[in-house]
C-alpha cells in the first residue's frame, strides 16, 4: 500500500508509514488514543475458544504499543442461513468473557451476512504520547524477550489435517487465549524499553526484520533460545507446514544471514505465523533478567531472552545454532 497518499496532521503520532501495530493519536499533552482492528475465521473447532483468540489477538496491538486497551466494538460476518445461531452466541460469549478478563468494554459493533464464518474487533486504547512504544528501534546491546512460545501456526495446520494430539491441540489453545496483558503491564514498569511487537502473522523471524529493516542497527538471535511446542518437530518431519511458513521465509530470506548448522525444522518454526502470539521486547541488558524474572512469578514460564541488538550487520538479522 505504499503508493497510497498519507494524510499529515501534528497530532499523529503514529500512522500508516511504517508498519506499525497500531495507529495512534494524540488528545492533549498527556493522552493519546490507540486504534486497531483485526478479524479472521476460525482457527479452532470450539466457537467459544475462537471467541477468546480473536479478542486476544485484536488487544495484543494495543499491548504492544504500551497502551491499555479500554473500549472494544465487535465485527461479524455470519452465514445466517448454513449456520445456527447458537455457534455466533458461543463466539460472541467467548470474546465478551476475554474482554472481561482484560477489562475492555464492549461498545457496540456490526454484523453482515457472510459465506464464511469471521470474528475479531475494532480496539480503542489510551497511552501517554510520550510512552508510545514502536515496533524498531534500540541501542546495541540491548536484549529481546520472547513471551510466549511459537508453533501455533503448524499446530493449526496439523489440526486441520486430523494429525494433532488433543494435548498439543489444548496447550496451543491455552497459548492462543493468554492475553497479553501481564505481559505489557510488567513491561511498562520497565525504564529502559526501547522497541515491542507482537508476533503475529509474518511469524518471529518476520517481525524481528521488521524490527531493525533499514536501520542502523541488526539483530542477533539464539535458535534454540527461542520458545516453542517440542511436538513441533515430529509434525515438520510429516511435512505439516502452514503455507504462511513458505511464504515469510520466500519474503525475509535475503534479511536473515542462517547458521548453516541451524536445522530446516526450526527455521520453519521460527517463520511460522502465529495467531495471538506473545510480545517481542527489546529492552536494555540491566533490566533484561529482572523482567524475565517476573514474568516467570505471573505464570509466564515460557518467556525467555532469546537475543540481542547488535551493530553489525545493520538491518540484518544473524541467526545462531
Amino acid at each position: 500500500m505504499k503508493d497510497l497518499p498519507f494524510i499529515s496532521d501534528p497530532n499523529l503520532i503514529v500512522g500508516m508509514e511504517h508498519a506499525e501495530d497500531a495507529g495512534v493519536y494524540r488528545l492533549r499533552d498527556d493522552l493519546a488514543i490507540i486504534q486497531t482492528v483485526d478479524f479472521f475465521t476460525p482457527i479452532v473447532d470450539d466457537p467459544y475458544i475462537f471467541g477468546q483468540i480473536a479478542v486476544v489477538n485484536a488487544l495484543s496491538d494495543v499491548y504492544a504499543m504500551g497502551g491499555r486497551p479500554i473500549t472494544a466494538m465487535n465485527i461479524v460476518c455470519f452465514p445466517i442461513k448454513t449456520m445456527p445461531l447458537s455457534i455466533l452466541r458461543d463466539v460472541l460469549r467467548g470474546g465478551m468473557d476475554k474482554m472481561k478478563e482484560a477489562g475492555v468494554l464492549l461498545v457496540g459493533g456490526h454484523s453482515v451476512e457472510d459465506n464464511e464464518l469471521k470474528y475479531g474487533l475494532s480496539v480503542t486504547g489510551v497511552i501517554h504520547p510520550e510512552k508510545v512504544l514502536l515496533n524498531r528501534g534500540g541501542n546495541v546491546g540491548d536484549k529481546l524477550i520472547l513471551t510466549k512460545p511459537l508453533g501455533t501456526g503448524i499446530v493449526g495446520t496439523a489440526v486441520k489435517a486430523g494429525v494433532a494430539e488433543q494435548s498439543l491441540a489444548d496447550k496451543s489453545a491455552r497459548c492462543m487465549t493468554t492475553l497479553n496483558k501481564t505481559a505489557a503491564e510488567l513491561m511498562e514498569q520497565m525504564q529502559t524499553v526501547h522497541a515491542c511487537t507482537d508476533v503475529t502473522g509474518f511469524g518471529f523471524l518476520g517481525h524481528t526484520c521488521e524490527m531493525i529493516e533499514g536501520a542502523d542497527i541488526g539483530m542477533r538471535i539464539e535458535a534454540q533460545a527461542v520458545p516453542y511446542f517440542p511436538e513441533l518437530k515430529k509434525l515438520l518431519d510429516d511435512m505439516i507446514i502452514p503455507a504462511g511458513t513458505i511464504r515469510n521465509k520466500r519474503h525475509r530470506a535475503e534479511q536473515v544471514n542462517i547458521d548453516p548448522a541451524c536445522p530446516d525444522w526450526m527455521i520453519d518454526i521460527l517463520f511460522d505465523p502465529q495467531t495471538a502470539g506473545g510480545l517481542l521486547i527489546v529492552l536494555g541488558p540491566e533490566e533484561a533478567d529482572g523482567l524475565l524474572k517476573a514474568l516467570h512469578e505471573k505464570g509466564l514460564a515460557d518467556a525467555a531472552i532469546v537475543g540481542e541488538i547488535v551493530a553489525a550487520p545493520q538491518g540484518k538479522i544473524v541467526l545462531v545454532w
